[in-house]
């Protein structure tokens, strides 16, 4: 028997699977490829990602991919503004991926969209079966940016964050059901938006095959020093944020005590002042690097020093999975269980992060969470969560 259509709508292409809203949409896409003819409309922010596009015909019978370059992002936010929109909402907006989901809804079994701002297409139309992984409640990202923020910025924070609010409202009470990544993001989203509204969860994996620290890898690092590692896409704010603050509250101290130490900074498109931060004692900036692994495989401790997240952080469920130590926030572990913090360090408080450090350099034995990864946190796993939300007995 013919297997049915769904239309599967993502506000970033879902492959390569290099960072985290890309691995999870990702693997929804290789999960509903097993089920359905999906019909894939994406949009591509990064030119990287063109070179793979051709890849997704593995999973999909059609797909509609329109670049998002930064002016667009910005002129479409800024006429959003004057309409009175969402920021976000208003950015993801474009008439060819329009017309082309028109086309094509009267023929569909089930619609997903991927981020609350791709609901945008669907919106007061007839989607069959319709649900939303809104992954993160996204208007609450922006009411913490308002709290950390001063004048104009603080004004346009607090805007959005009850502008997408109404949107994520609204398009929630169109759904058939409504997903987010952790119990805590529900339950968040159930606190603001309504009690009665069909909301569930299901969490991130982690390769495991993939990350396995006992593959060989090459050293990256000087010989004779010890590495702090951050991996993280660097143009995204909070990563930015999380390691400012690191290399200000935390590394200075740990260096001055230990001249070997360094603090590694992995990821894509680091922004001026991430990259700022390569010219300070003990501190590397690399940009896009083609593998993390050998990053994570040779590091003293991978850190995760999240002040503004939501949701599950793939970083630290990789640096998890390939056994290193890892200390991170509240924040960065939320998503994670609450047996999590047996298996990793978690501390806000530079003083508290700094002294967690120093016992770990001091030769204490830092916890190896491998097995937590492996009992919890498998693509495995998340499939069999999806079969229970998507199968004949779900949704």
């Amino acid at each position: 028997m013919a297997r049915p259509h769904c239309l599967l709508l993502c506000h970033r292409i879902p492959h390569p699977p290099d960072r985290g809203d890309k691995i999870r949409s990702h693997h929804l896409l290789r999960y509903l490829a097993r089920r359905y003819r999906v019909h894939l409309g994406a949009f591509v922010d990064d030119s990287h990602d063109w070179a793979c596009a051709d890849e997704l015909a593995r999973y999909t019978v059609a797909r509609c991919l329109r670049p998002l370059p930064r002016w667009r992002v910005a002129l479409r936010a800024g006429l959003g503004l004057l309409r009175g929109e969402a920021l976000t909402v208003a950015a993801y907006r474009d008439r060819v991926l329009a017309r082309w989901v028109d086309e094509r809804l009267p023929r569909m079994a089930r619609v997903i969209t991927f981020s609350s701002a791709m609901a945008r297409f669907v919106d007061g139309r007839h989607a069959p079966r319709l649900v939303h992984d809104f992954v993160d409640v996204d208007s609450e990202k922006w009411r913490a940016y308002a709290e950390r923020a001063s004048g104009p910025r603080a004004w346009l924070y607090r805007r959005e964050a009850e502008r997408l609010l109404d949107f994520e409202r609204r398009q929630a009470r169109q759904a058939e059901r409504v997903l987010f990544i952790s119990p805590e993001e529900a339950a968040l989203f159930r606190a603001r938006a309504g009690a009665d509204l069909p909301i569930a969860h299901y969490p991130n994996g982690v390769d495991v095959d993939y990350f396995d620290p006992a593959r060989a890898y090459p050293d990256p690092f000087p010989a004779g020093t010890r590495q702090l590692v951050f991996t993280g896409v660097m143009d995204y704010p909070p990563n930015e944020d999380a390691v400012q603050w690191f290399a200000e509250a935390v590394f200075p101290a740990l260096r001055r005590a230990h001249l070997d130490l360094g603090f590694t900074i992995v990821g894509a498109r680091p922004s001026e002042a991430v990259r700022a931060l390569g010219g300070r004692p003990g501190i590397t900036v690399t940009g896009r690097v083609p593998d993390v692994r050998p990053y994570l495989a040779h590091a003293f401790a991978a850190v995760a020093p999240m002040r503004v997240a939501r949701g599950v952080q793939n970083k630290v469920l990789e640096a998890m999975a390939m056994d290193r130590p890892v200390l991170t926030t509240r924040a960065g572990a939320e998503g994670l269980g609450v047996d999590v913090g047996a298996h990793i360090a978690i501390a806000d408080e530079a003083e508290a992060q700094c002294r967690i450090l120093q016992d770990w350099l001091a030769g204490a034995e830092p916890p190896k969470p491998r097995t937590y990864v492996l009992e919890h946190f498998s693509w495995d796993g998340v499939y069999a969560r999806l079969d229970r939300l998507f199968g004949e007995d779900g949704i």
